[in-house]
């Protein structure tokens, strides 16, 4: 385990009372698992925007009965084998698919892939979930 550090932070009172709004709705057992995560996610989207090794998960909806979607997809997932881990197809209903596509790489070239995904016509909604693969980008 890693050594603690303990160290002091001064807060107004105002702000100090909306945070730990935040921490109870989130059901945060104290104020410094709450400040280790809001670290540990500004360091991931300082990676992302480095440009560093990330990881992540491309989920996305489309209407299956869409002429040539699917080839289109596939195609596409084909393309970017570099960055694609795994791929699961859930069935929604009768036209509706969901796809999650976990991704891992540069963090331009998962990007460039997520966009290229939202940019094909029949896929209804596209989000890309960003986390880190542990290494921190300090600049």
């Amino acid at each position: 385990m890693s050594e603690l550090v303990r160290f002091g932070v001064s807060l107004e009172k105002k702000l100090l009372d909306i945070f730990d709004d935040l921490i109870r709705r989130r059901k945060y057992t104290n104020r410094s698992e709450a400040i280790r995560d809001m670290i540990r996610q500004e360091l991931v989207k300082k990676t992302w925007e480095a440009d560093g090794n990330v990881a992540g998960a491309v989920t996305f909806i489309y209407d299956h009965h869409e002429r040539e979607l699917m080839n289109k997809i596939t195609d596409l997932q084909h393309d970017h084998q570099d960055v694609i881990i795994s791929a699961q197809h859930i069935h929604l209903d009768h036209s509706n698919c969901l796809e999650i596509v976990a991704v891992r790489g540069r963090a331009k070239n998962v990007l460039k892939l997520a966009d290229l995904l939202k940019a094909i016509k029949g896929v209804q909604h596209c989000t890309l979930s960003m986390a880190g693969t542990g290494e921190v980008v300090v600049e």
